[in-house]
């Protein structure tokens, strides 16, 4: 999961100078980079991002100056959610390659093809860490005992981190993950989480939603066919005055609101729109409800 960086109320970042151990091909187009930071671990919170500049990079030189003349504007820094948990060896963050489609999509990706597609096990690269407010409470067993993941294709990539590390540290809440995706080859992780819904029967339940997958022998109870809809959060989610929802994935875009206006037609909700309409039908509350976002 990518976007371009935003502030963060965290503490201030460090830049690091790590190298990538190896690159795990997830899926056709998204790619898992494990990054090493040297003997010292470093010090982050599950469910955090770091920033990575494409200016470091001198094969992106001549797309990243005709993008600032397109834009008017110095390209940002990326940032990328990290899949990893703090008590694991290497930071991970997973990378979609993000499409072009003329119409939708006004600008042709940068720093994400590179990331997926170019072969950078044992670079060096810098990135700036660690950042986002999407993190577990440090009173999380206070204030919950039901912990729901609500994840959209890449999505899942900070859920993952935040479900392990809270898993590692023996944490009370159960956790409840139901992920959207196009196909079942379009999921992420699938057997890692799987094996820690096998090794925690009574704290992990794992279910899917596909909207395109043309294996009907895929469906289950466990896997369901079409999107996230408000009669599955409902049950799954009994206890909606006590649970945490921790909700990413794709939302209306700022590209997104400006072709609204400029066709005065209302922009299309997404995942994060609809998923939160959901959640409010069902009467649970905003502060109940993390969010990270991406378009």
């Amino acid at each position: 999961m990518s976007a371009e960086a935003a502030p963060s109320r965290s503490r201030k970042p460090v830049e690091y100078e790590v190298t990538v151990d190896r690159v795990r091909m997830d899926t056709h187009d998204t790619a898992t980079l494990f990054l090493d930071f040297g003997e010292t671990p470093p010090d982050y919170k599950a469910g955090q991002f770091i920033n990575i500049d494409p200016h470091q990079f001198p094969a992106l030189g001549r797309l990243s100056a005709f993008l600032q003349e397109q834009k008017g504007r110095k390209e940002p820094q990326r940032s990328y959610s990290m899949a990893s948990a703090p008590h694991e060896r290497h930071v991970a963050i997973t990378v979609k390659d993000e499409e072009f489609i003329p119409g939708l999509t006004r600008y042709p990706p940068l720093l994400s093809p590179l990331l997926v597609h170019g072969r950078l096990t044992g670079a060096r690269i810098k990135v700036l860490g660690f950042m986002g407010p999407y993190v577990l409470p440090e009173d999380v067993e206070q204030r919950t005992g039901h912990v729901v993941h609500l994840v959209a294709g890449s999505g899942a990539v900070p859920n993952f981190g935040i479900l392990k590390d809270a898993l590692h540290r023996n944490l009370k809440p159960r956790h409840t993950v139901l992920m959207s995706n196009k196909t079942w080859g379009d999921v992420l992780y699938r057997e890692e989480l799987e094996s820690l819904e096998r090794q925690y029967p009574d704290r992990v339940r794992l279910v899917h939603t596909l909207t395109r997958e043309l294996d009907e022998s895929r469906f289950s109870a466990s896997v369901r066919k079409g999107r996230i809809h408000q009669a599955l959060l409902e049950e799954l989610i009994p206890d909606r005055d006590t649970c945490l929802v921790y909700a990413c994935g794709p939302a209306i875009t700022p590209w997104d609101r400006r072709k609204a206006l400029e066709t005065r037609t209302p922009a299309t909700p997404r995942f994060m729109e609809t998923v939160l309409g959901h959640l409010h039908a069902l009467g649970i509350e905003d502060k109940r409800i993390r969010r990270e976002t991406y378009g």
